[in-house]
């Protein structure tokens, strides 16, 4: 057990507020809020600055203690979960929610990470600019969290992943060392882009504390279509189709199956189908301007005229006004949650080349009905990247716990298909606990190698959310 003394010096550093040490106060830090994953804690430590951050750090390396990095905790494969032994300390971010700058003129907000996401989204357009990340959780999720997963979101096919909006850090590096790396320059051709180590790491490598993140005129008009399409290879024509026509106005391009939106249309409040006659996939199509009278419902109109020409779209809604923007909206992020009505889902976070998604798609699907006749395949996802989230559901009448033991073997056919694909088996959620082993079935040794020399480089002791990202 940690001792007295440590938790002692920890107290002097971040005072009563920022040590947590009661169990009924322990308890929400200690497992993912899906309650997939959960351990103990010797403590939750919670500074309030970086030179807290970095004392915390200093005390546990010093003692051999190992320190786990949480934000929002609304990570999915159970990276921010202390282990079970009841000697990790669990460091939270939650305390550090400054937006120290917003640079309007360099397109720039320089954040702690404990800021939330829509915080950042809010404080760009006070300023009259945008921070395009946009999650389901981002209401709740965090700035640190987001670095450190790498977060893709809804509008990747635009403006990229937090590799691509974030222009320098600030880490705590797992001795207390403080990176100080909080450049707003896009260019900086001076050897190594150390930023990137950090981001994706999942806390492994050290703990990052601020952000200077990218920002981008804010978006002034929008068109919105939800399209009905006879196959996943009709969905791939229609993107290309709005691609070319489109180009970068195209923000959005949201892959749903026909029982993902039945689920949704069973349990979401206010649900309702958009057609007379169910079809068996859905696309979410949305564009952007920074023009407020860009004439994109036209385009968009145009877009879909080819596709039916080209007898592409079965048929086709362009929303008409911001509250059916919503609704289209909430047919998609709806998914998830409503998945967790029939029983248990089986999460699975991939990518491939777009080219190949149509074969992939039927590929797995067969061999999935093949192990599982009557199993409920939940596909949604972000096509124009090639990220498809593809959850499983029991059949109607299956057994919960005896569809429980068969994950492995289920995750294993789409995993394997995803690699045979040239895919990977994590695009935006990241490796955490429940993807660190499986990952050296599926990457290449020799990166591999390299990941275990970057992490015995930076943290040599080990002590720096193990467990997580590198197979044992």
């Amino acid at each position: 057990m940690t001792s007295p003394e440590l938790l002692e010096r920890l107290r002097e550093v971040v005072g009563e507020e920022g040590l947590v040490t009661e169990p009924a106060q322990l308890d929400g830090y200690l497992s993912d809020w899906r309650g997939a994953y959960r351990g103990t804690a010797a403590a939750v430590v919670r500074p309030a600055s970086t030179e807290e951050v970095a004392a915390v750090v200093r005390i546990c390396s010093g003692d051999g203690v190992a320190v786990v990095p949480q934000g929002g905790n609304t990570g999915l494969c159970g990276g921010a979960v202390p282990d079970a032994s009841g000697r990790q300390v669990v460091l939270s971010l939650e305390r550090m929610r400054r937006v120290r700058a917003v640079d309007p003129v360099n397109q720039t907000i320089t954040v702690e990470a404990g800021v939330v996401l829509q915080a950042v989204q809010e404080a760009a357009a006070a300023q009259g600019c945008l921070f395009p990340l946009s999650l389901g959780s981002e209401g709740s999720c965090t700035i640190g969290g987001n670095l450190s997963t790498n977060a893709g979101g809804t509008a990747v096919l635009r403006y990229g992943t937090m590799r691509d909006l974030a222009l320098g850090l600030e880490v705590v590096l797992p001795d207390g060392r403080i990176w100080h790396g909080l450049r707003g320059l896009r260019k900086d051709n001076t050897g190594y882009d150390l930023k990137h180590l950090f981001i994706g790491a999942e806390g492994t490598l050290g703990v990052v504390t601020a952000a200077v993140l990218k920002l981008f005129p804010a978006v002034r008009s929008r068109a919105t279509a939800w399209v009905a399409l006879p196959s996943v290879r009709a969905a791939v024509e229609l993107f290309g189709i709005v691609r070319a026509l489109c180009g970068d106005r195209l923000t959005g391009f949201e892959l749903m199956s026909r029982q993902s939106v039945e689920f949704v249309l069973r349990h979401g409040a206010g649900a309702r189908d958009l057609f007379g006659a169910p079809h068996p996939w859905y696309v979410l199509v949305e564009l952007g301007d920074t023009l407020p009278e860009a004439g994109l419902g036209g385009l968009l109109e145009s877009a879909l005229a080819e596709a039916f020409e080209r007898e592409v779209a079965g048929d086709a809604v362009v929303a008409s006004g911001s509250a059916q923007v919503d609704a289209l909206w909430a047919l998609r992020e709806g998914i998830s949650e409503a998945q967790n009505f029939e029983g248990p889902s089986l999460k699975h976070d991939v990518t491939v080349p777009v080219s190949s998604i149509a074969d992939f798609v039927e590929r797995t699907d067969r061999a999935l009905r093949e192990a599982v006749p009557g199993i409920r395949i939940v596909v949604y996802g972000h096509i124009g990247d090639g990220n498809l989230h593809y959850n499983l559901s029991k059949p109607e009448d299956g057994d919960d716990d005896a569809f429980r033991r068969r994950a492995d073997e289920l995750g294993r056919i789409v995993y394997d298909s995803t690699s045979s694909f040239d895919g990977s088996i994590s695009a935006e959620h990241g490796l955490g606990q429940s993807k660190r082993e499986l990952v050296a079935d599926y990457k290449d040794a020799l990166e591999l190698d390299l990941m275990r020399g970057i992490k015995q480089l930076l943290d040599p002791r080990g002590l720096m959310n193990p467990g997580k990202v590198l197979p044992g």
